[in-house]
């Protein structure tokens, strides 16, 4: 953290988590063009706002690849280890996770994401349900090294990683994520993951630009939280939310547009904005078949299965550790 942003956190007497918030938006706004991390949607409001997402008709994603889960649950049953913990990084709704537990014969799930107040509601539910299985929730940011619980330490370990959450990093950042799945995990785990697929623009871009609102309020959710933990002043309504799609790079762009020349307050320290000027929020990443292989084979895994649904919107991949 730089020194000032340092003193700023001890002056509000922050903890670690909320440190990392301040150094994140101070640094991102301060950038040209300015930009905030997408990991900071997931506040248990925004959270919530994101299971309104995955049910609207525009938004293809969540229903297509709980379709390919329930229709290959079997086969993925049959190239997981028995006994094994499932690790699911960034874990939101247990919708998709309770199909591979249903099905396959795990003995441990670790569900790991930032918002720990969604993650233990979560959390409870599960044993509520499943009973026999034991549930070690990990608060932590799941893109940076953490420990597992010393529980699921001598099981053999599965990666579970959906909703192509993959598609939000840079492709660099995508390769360091899975190498350091990849360490977390251990020698000879797997991995089982959602990917995005290229596709028709129009269908991108009404995906993230849905017809009632609920994408925006998701996109300015991020900055309710500024103005209530980092003690901000935005004027929501002096910000648009807006999604593109970037041909170039295959991806989805989201940002949050200044709708006038404005100066807001964050900690203190004052950022001006120009009439129309962004706020980069969110990349979602498409992938076709061959460049997702390539990502994950320089990344240290070796791809063993792929599964599509019939329109080939969507992926999910199994991937083994590799030497």
């Amino acid at each position: 953290m730089n020194v000032h942003a340092a003193a700023l956190a001890k002056a509000h007497r922050f903890d670690d988590r909320t440190s990392a918030f301040a150094q994140d938006v101070l640094e991102g706004l301060s950038l040209q063009p300015k930009r905030l991390p997408p990991k900071y949607f997931y506040d248990v409001a925004g959270s919530e706002l994101f299971e309104q997402i995955t049910l609207l008709p525009e938004y293809y994603p969540t229903r297509t690849e709980l379709g390919i889960l329930r229709d290959r649950a079997k086969e993925i049953a049959a190239i997981v280890p028995q006994g094994a913990a499932l690790v699911e990084f960034g874990a939101g709704s247990t919708t998709k996770v309770r199909l591979l537990l249903s099905e396959c014969d795990f003995g441990a799930y670790v569900p790991v994401d930032i918002s720990g107040d969604f993650l233990n509601a979560q959390a409870r539910a599960l044993r509520a349900d499943f009973p026999g299985l034991d549930v070690y929730p990990v608060t932590a940011d799941f893109t940076a090294p953490f420990a597992l619980p010393a529980g699921v330490k001598a099981m053999p370990k599965v990666g579970f990683f959906p909703g192509s959450t993959l598609g939000n990093f840079e492709p660099h950042e995508a390769c360091g994520f899975l190498r350091s799945a990849r360490k977390i995990l251990g020698e000879g785990a797997q991995m089982i993951i959602g990917v995005d697929l290229e596709k028709d623009e129009r269908v991108l871009v009404d995906a993230y630009n849905d017809a009632a609102g609920i994408t925006a309020r998701f996109n300015l959710n991020v900055l309710v939280r500024i103005n209530a933990e980092l003690g901000g002043n935005f004027d929501l309504k002096a910000f648009t939310h807006r999604a593109i799609y970037n041909r170039e790079r295959h991806r989805i762009e989201m940002h949050l547009i200044s709708r006038k020349a404005q100066t807001v307050r964050v900690l203190g320290r004052s950022f001006a904005f120009r009439s129309g000027e962004t706020i980069h929020t969110e990349s979602s990443y498409k992938y076709s078949l061959d460049r997702f292989t390539g990502l994950a084979q320089s990344s240290g895994w070796k791809p063993t299965a792929s599964w599509t649904d019939s329109g080939g919107m969507f992926s999910v991949h199994a991937l083994v550790a590799s030497d």
